[in-house]
């Protein structure tokens, strides 16, 4: 089961393992010729995999087909369609490289089964690297088909695990959209988002089981300009994750739980992390999530940057645990030395018009290092009321200054 402690642990790991699924990506890619290919076994334009080879019923392999799909379309000019039409087809990875002669729609009505032969992959289920204007869309499922191998994920009892893959990886994509589609069960976290500019992702639904291990939503790092809406996210870690170097994201009308809530960071965990900046969150609702809104970083964090103009509003708490938390001193497994030292800042943070209830005591944690206090932080319309009993709804503040106006007065701790 993961912990809520555990979130961040396996964000960071992403991050490693995509540097390394890049490192692989541009040495096969040495050059940036676009993909051979032309659309040869498409038809107008349209390459419908199983013209290609593509079996239904979710027993054969359709690998080879849904990889030739992508090469015939990448390779053409102009509007080009993948078609992947309703039924079930088994696939094991995909490397969906670019850049692209024309623009790629990838139609997904039917729903792609995730190989479940660990031997089969050297990083992630789907990668889509170095692609411009692409569009994935549809009512199908890319299912990872987690349950057969989630007992093969040790990473919440030890740091250096392996990496089981996670089911869709957009590496240095711009100027995209995610709609529609579902994704289920991955093995480790559903979609991951990093060096990327412009991408959308709207009403998508992501799905697992709440005690499914290192499940993650919704990932980014090191991206800017990322737009999430209307999204239905429950899994068993974090429904979405910011990571170091994300600036200008938007998530609104997004529904989460189960799951650990919407999370910035961890941050200070590796060197030479880049700042976090611009992110609005709004019009959510979080519904028995282990976390409601969340910023957190280690406390002996190994980068100097700042996480700073957050802005969450109109948010809704159904029974969330930890609805409000400032984590200064987030240290998964025992893995981090507390040594007060925190070189992460965390200033001119906006919480208005967060309401609802929670699950535990404490609505609100504020939970700063001395050294480096939070500042900034503005609480306005905080309304959030504990659901239980024998106990009393409470703040904790600590090391954080700013200002609290039309607040429960037990949460106008600042």
């Amino acid at each position: 089961m993961a912990f809520p402690n555990n979130a961040m642990l396996r964000a960071l790991f992403l991050l490693v393992l995509v540097c390394a699924a890049h490192a692989g990506g541009k040495a096969k890619e040495s050059s940036s010729t676009p993909a051979e290919g032309g659309g040869g076994s498409c038809d107008g334009g349209t390459c419908d995999i199983t013209k290609m080879g593509a079996t239904a019923g979710g027993k054969t392999d359709s690998t080879k087909a849904v990889q030739e799909a992508w090469t015939s379309a990448c390779g053409g000019t102009g509007k080009q369609k993948i078609m992947i039409p309703k039924g079930d087809f088994l696939v094991g990875p995909l490397n969906f490289t670019g850049p692209c002669k024309g623009d790629v729609t990838i139609q997904l009505d039917g729903n792609l089964l995730a190989s479940t032969d660990l031997s089969q992959y050297k990083a992630n289920w789907i990668e889509i690297m170095r692609v411009e204007n692409l569009v994935i869309t549809g009512k199908g499922t890319l299912d990872g088909q987690g349950p057969a191998v989630w007992s093969k994920n040790s990473c919440a009892k030890k740091y250096d695990c392996k990496i089981l893959p996670n089911s869709l990886v957009l590496d240095f994509v711009n100027n995209s959209e995610v709609s529609g589609i579902t994704l289920l069960n991955s093995k480790f976290f559903h979609m991951n988002v990093f060096q990327c500019k412009d991408i959308v992702i709207k009403d998508v639904t992501v799905t697992a089981p709440g005690d499914s291990p290192n499940t993650d939503g919704i990932h980014m790092g090191d991206s800017s300009g990322v737009s999430i809406t209307n999204t239905v996210i429950g899994v068993g870690d974090d429904c979405i994750s910011i990571g170091p170097g994300t600036t200008k994201v938007n998530i609104t009308g997004v529904t989460c739980g189960p799951g650990h809530g919407i999370s910035i960071g961890s941050l200070g965990r590796y060197k030479d992390e880049k700042d976090v900046t611009d992110i609005t969150v709004k019009d959510c609702t979080l519904k028995k999530s282990t976390n409601g809104v969340r910023i957190k970083a280690y406390e002996d964090a190994k980068s100097v940057l700042t996480a700073s103009k957050i802005h969450y509003e109109n948010i809704k708490m159904e029974d969330a645990a930890n609805p409000i938390i400032i984590d200064m001193k987030y240290c998964p497994n025992k893995i981090c030395t507390a040594t007060g030292g925190s070189k992460v800042t965390v200033k001119d943070v906006s919480f208005k018009n967060i309401t609802g209830t929670s699950s535990t005591p404490e609505a609100v944690s504020l939970l700063c290092t001395d050294k480096i206090p939070c500042s900034g932080v503005t609480m306005d319309n905080v309304n959030i009321e504990y659901s239980g009993k024998n106990n009393k709804t409470m703040a904790v503040c600590k090391n954080a200054k700013g200002s609290a106006t039309g607040c429960l007065k037990e949460l106008a701790c600042l």
